[in-house]
């Protein structure tokens, strides 16, 4: 029986080992790092937010949001602290997105959710040394699905300077014939209404797709689709191949230095 090419597990030996290592990652970030925890940017327990900061005063500082995947089903933003090692040492404050998971609840609501945390982003950062003006963005997997949601309406501009979209998920059509039917049952409407694939977007944001080398086709080939549908739109879009890296080690690579994925971000946050 053929591996089902989403099933990340399967296709990652070192799986486990990659997320036990970020999340000790995480703590240790949140130890070292200056931060502001679980910030509210909604009523709901999973609506928050924390916040990290780069040494030294803070005024004006460019800003970006990280929003991490999972399928929609799993993680949380405290498994995803580390990211923000890449983004404070760029001189610039990290809020790591915290939102509800699905089968809880439904995709409109997550997407709801990161919507209100960028609006927060937008009218709140100022008072902890932000420049709303100064944003980019960043999300993995379902993250970066997530992520585009953020400039998906090309008929007012969002605000959002720039977005790095990392293994990301653009048509949803897919998923619901992959093992995620028994786990989040993806709708016909579901998959219609929040496929980035069909929507338009905000063209002056400059987009970085990449993608691991050693990803399943799936992952290439919405890469290559996703960039081709911006490119027809007017948007900048880069794309990158992540050398020897998977699914999971793109991840961890993006809040540790020295490595391709970390000097992406690098490069976005210097925009």
């Amino acid at each position: 029986m053929a591996k089902d090419p989403f099933r990340t597990r399967d296709h990652v030996v070192e799986f486990d080992e990659i997320v036990a290592e970020i999340v000790r990652r995480s703590a240790e970030t949140r130890a070292r790092i200056p931060m502001v925890a679980d910030v509210a940017y909604g009523p709901s327990r999973a609506e928050t937010l924390d916040l990290f900061f780069p040494e030294g005063r803070r005024d004006r500082l460019p800003v970006h949001m990280f929003i991490h995947g999972g399928y929609w089903r799993m993680f949380s933003k405290s498994d995803y602290s580390y990211v923000a090692e890449t983004v404070t040492s760029a001189g610039a404050i990290a809020a790591i997105v915290g939102y509800a998971l699905m089968p809880a609840v439904r995709m409109a609501a997550i997407v709801d959710q990161v919507r209100r945390a960028r609006r927060w982003v937008g009218e709140r950062i100022a008072n902890f040394g932000g420049d709303p003006g100064q944003l980019t963005i960043s999300g993995h997997s379902a993250g970066a699905h997530l992520a585009t949601m953020l400039f998906n309406d090309g008929s007012r501009p969002s605000g959002i300077k720039g977005a790095m979209l990392l293994g990301g998920l653009y048509d949803l059509k897919p998923l619901q014939s992959s093992f995620l039917a028994g786990e989040i049952a993806l709708t016909d409407e579901e998959v219609a209404g929040f496929s980035p694939i069909g929507h338009r977007f905000d063209i002056p944001v400059a987009v970085e797709i990449a993608v691991g080398s050693d990803e399943t086709p799936p992952f290439h080939g919405q890469a290559a689709a996703f960039a081709e549908h911006l490119e027809r739109q007017g948007l900048a879009v880069s794309r990158s191949s992540l050398a020897g890296a998977n699914h999971m080690s793109s991840i961890r690579d993006l809040g540790m230095p020295g490595t391709q994925a970390s000097a992406l971000l690098t490069r976005l946050l210097a925009r």
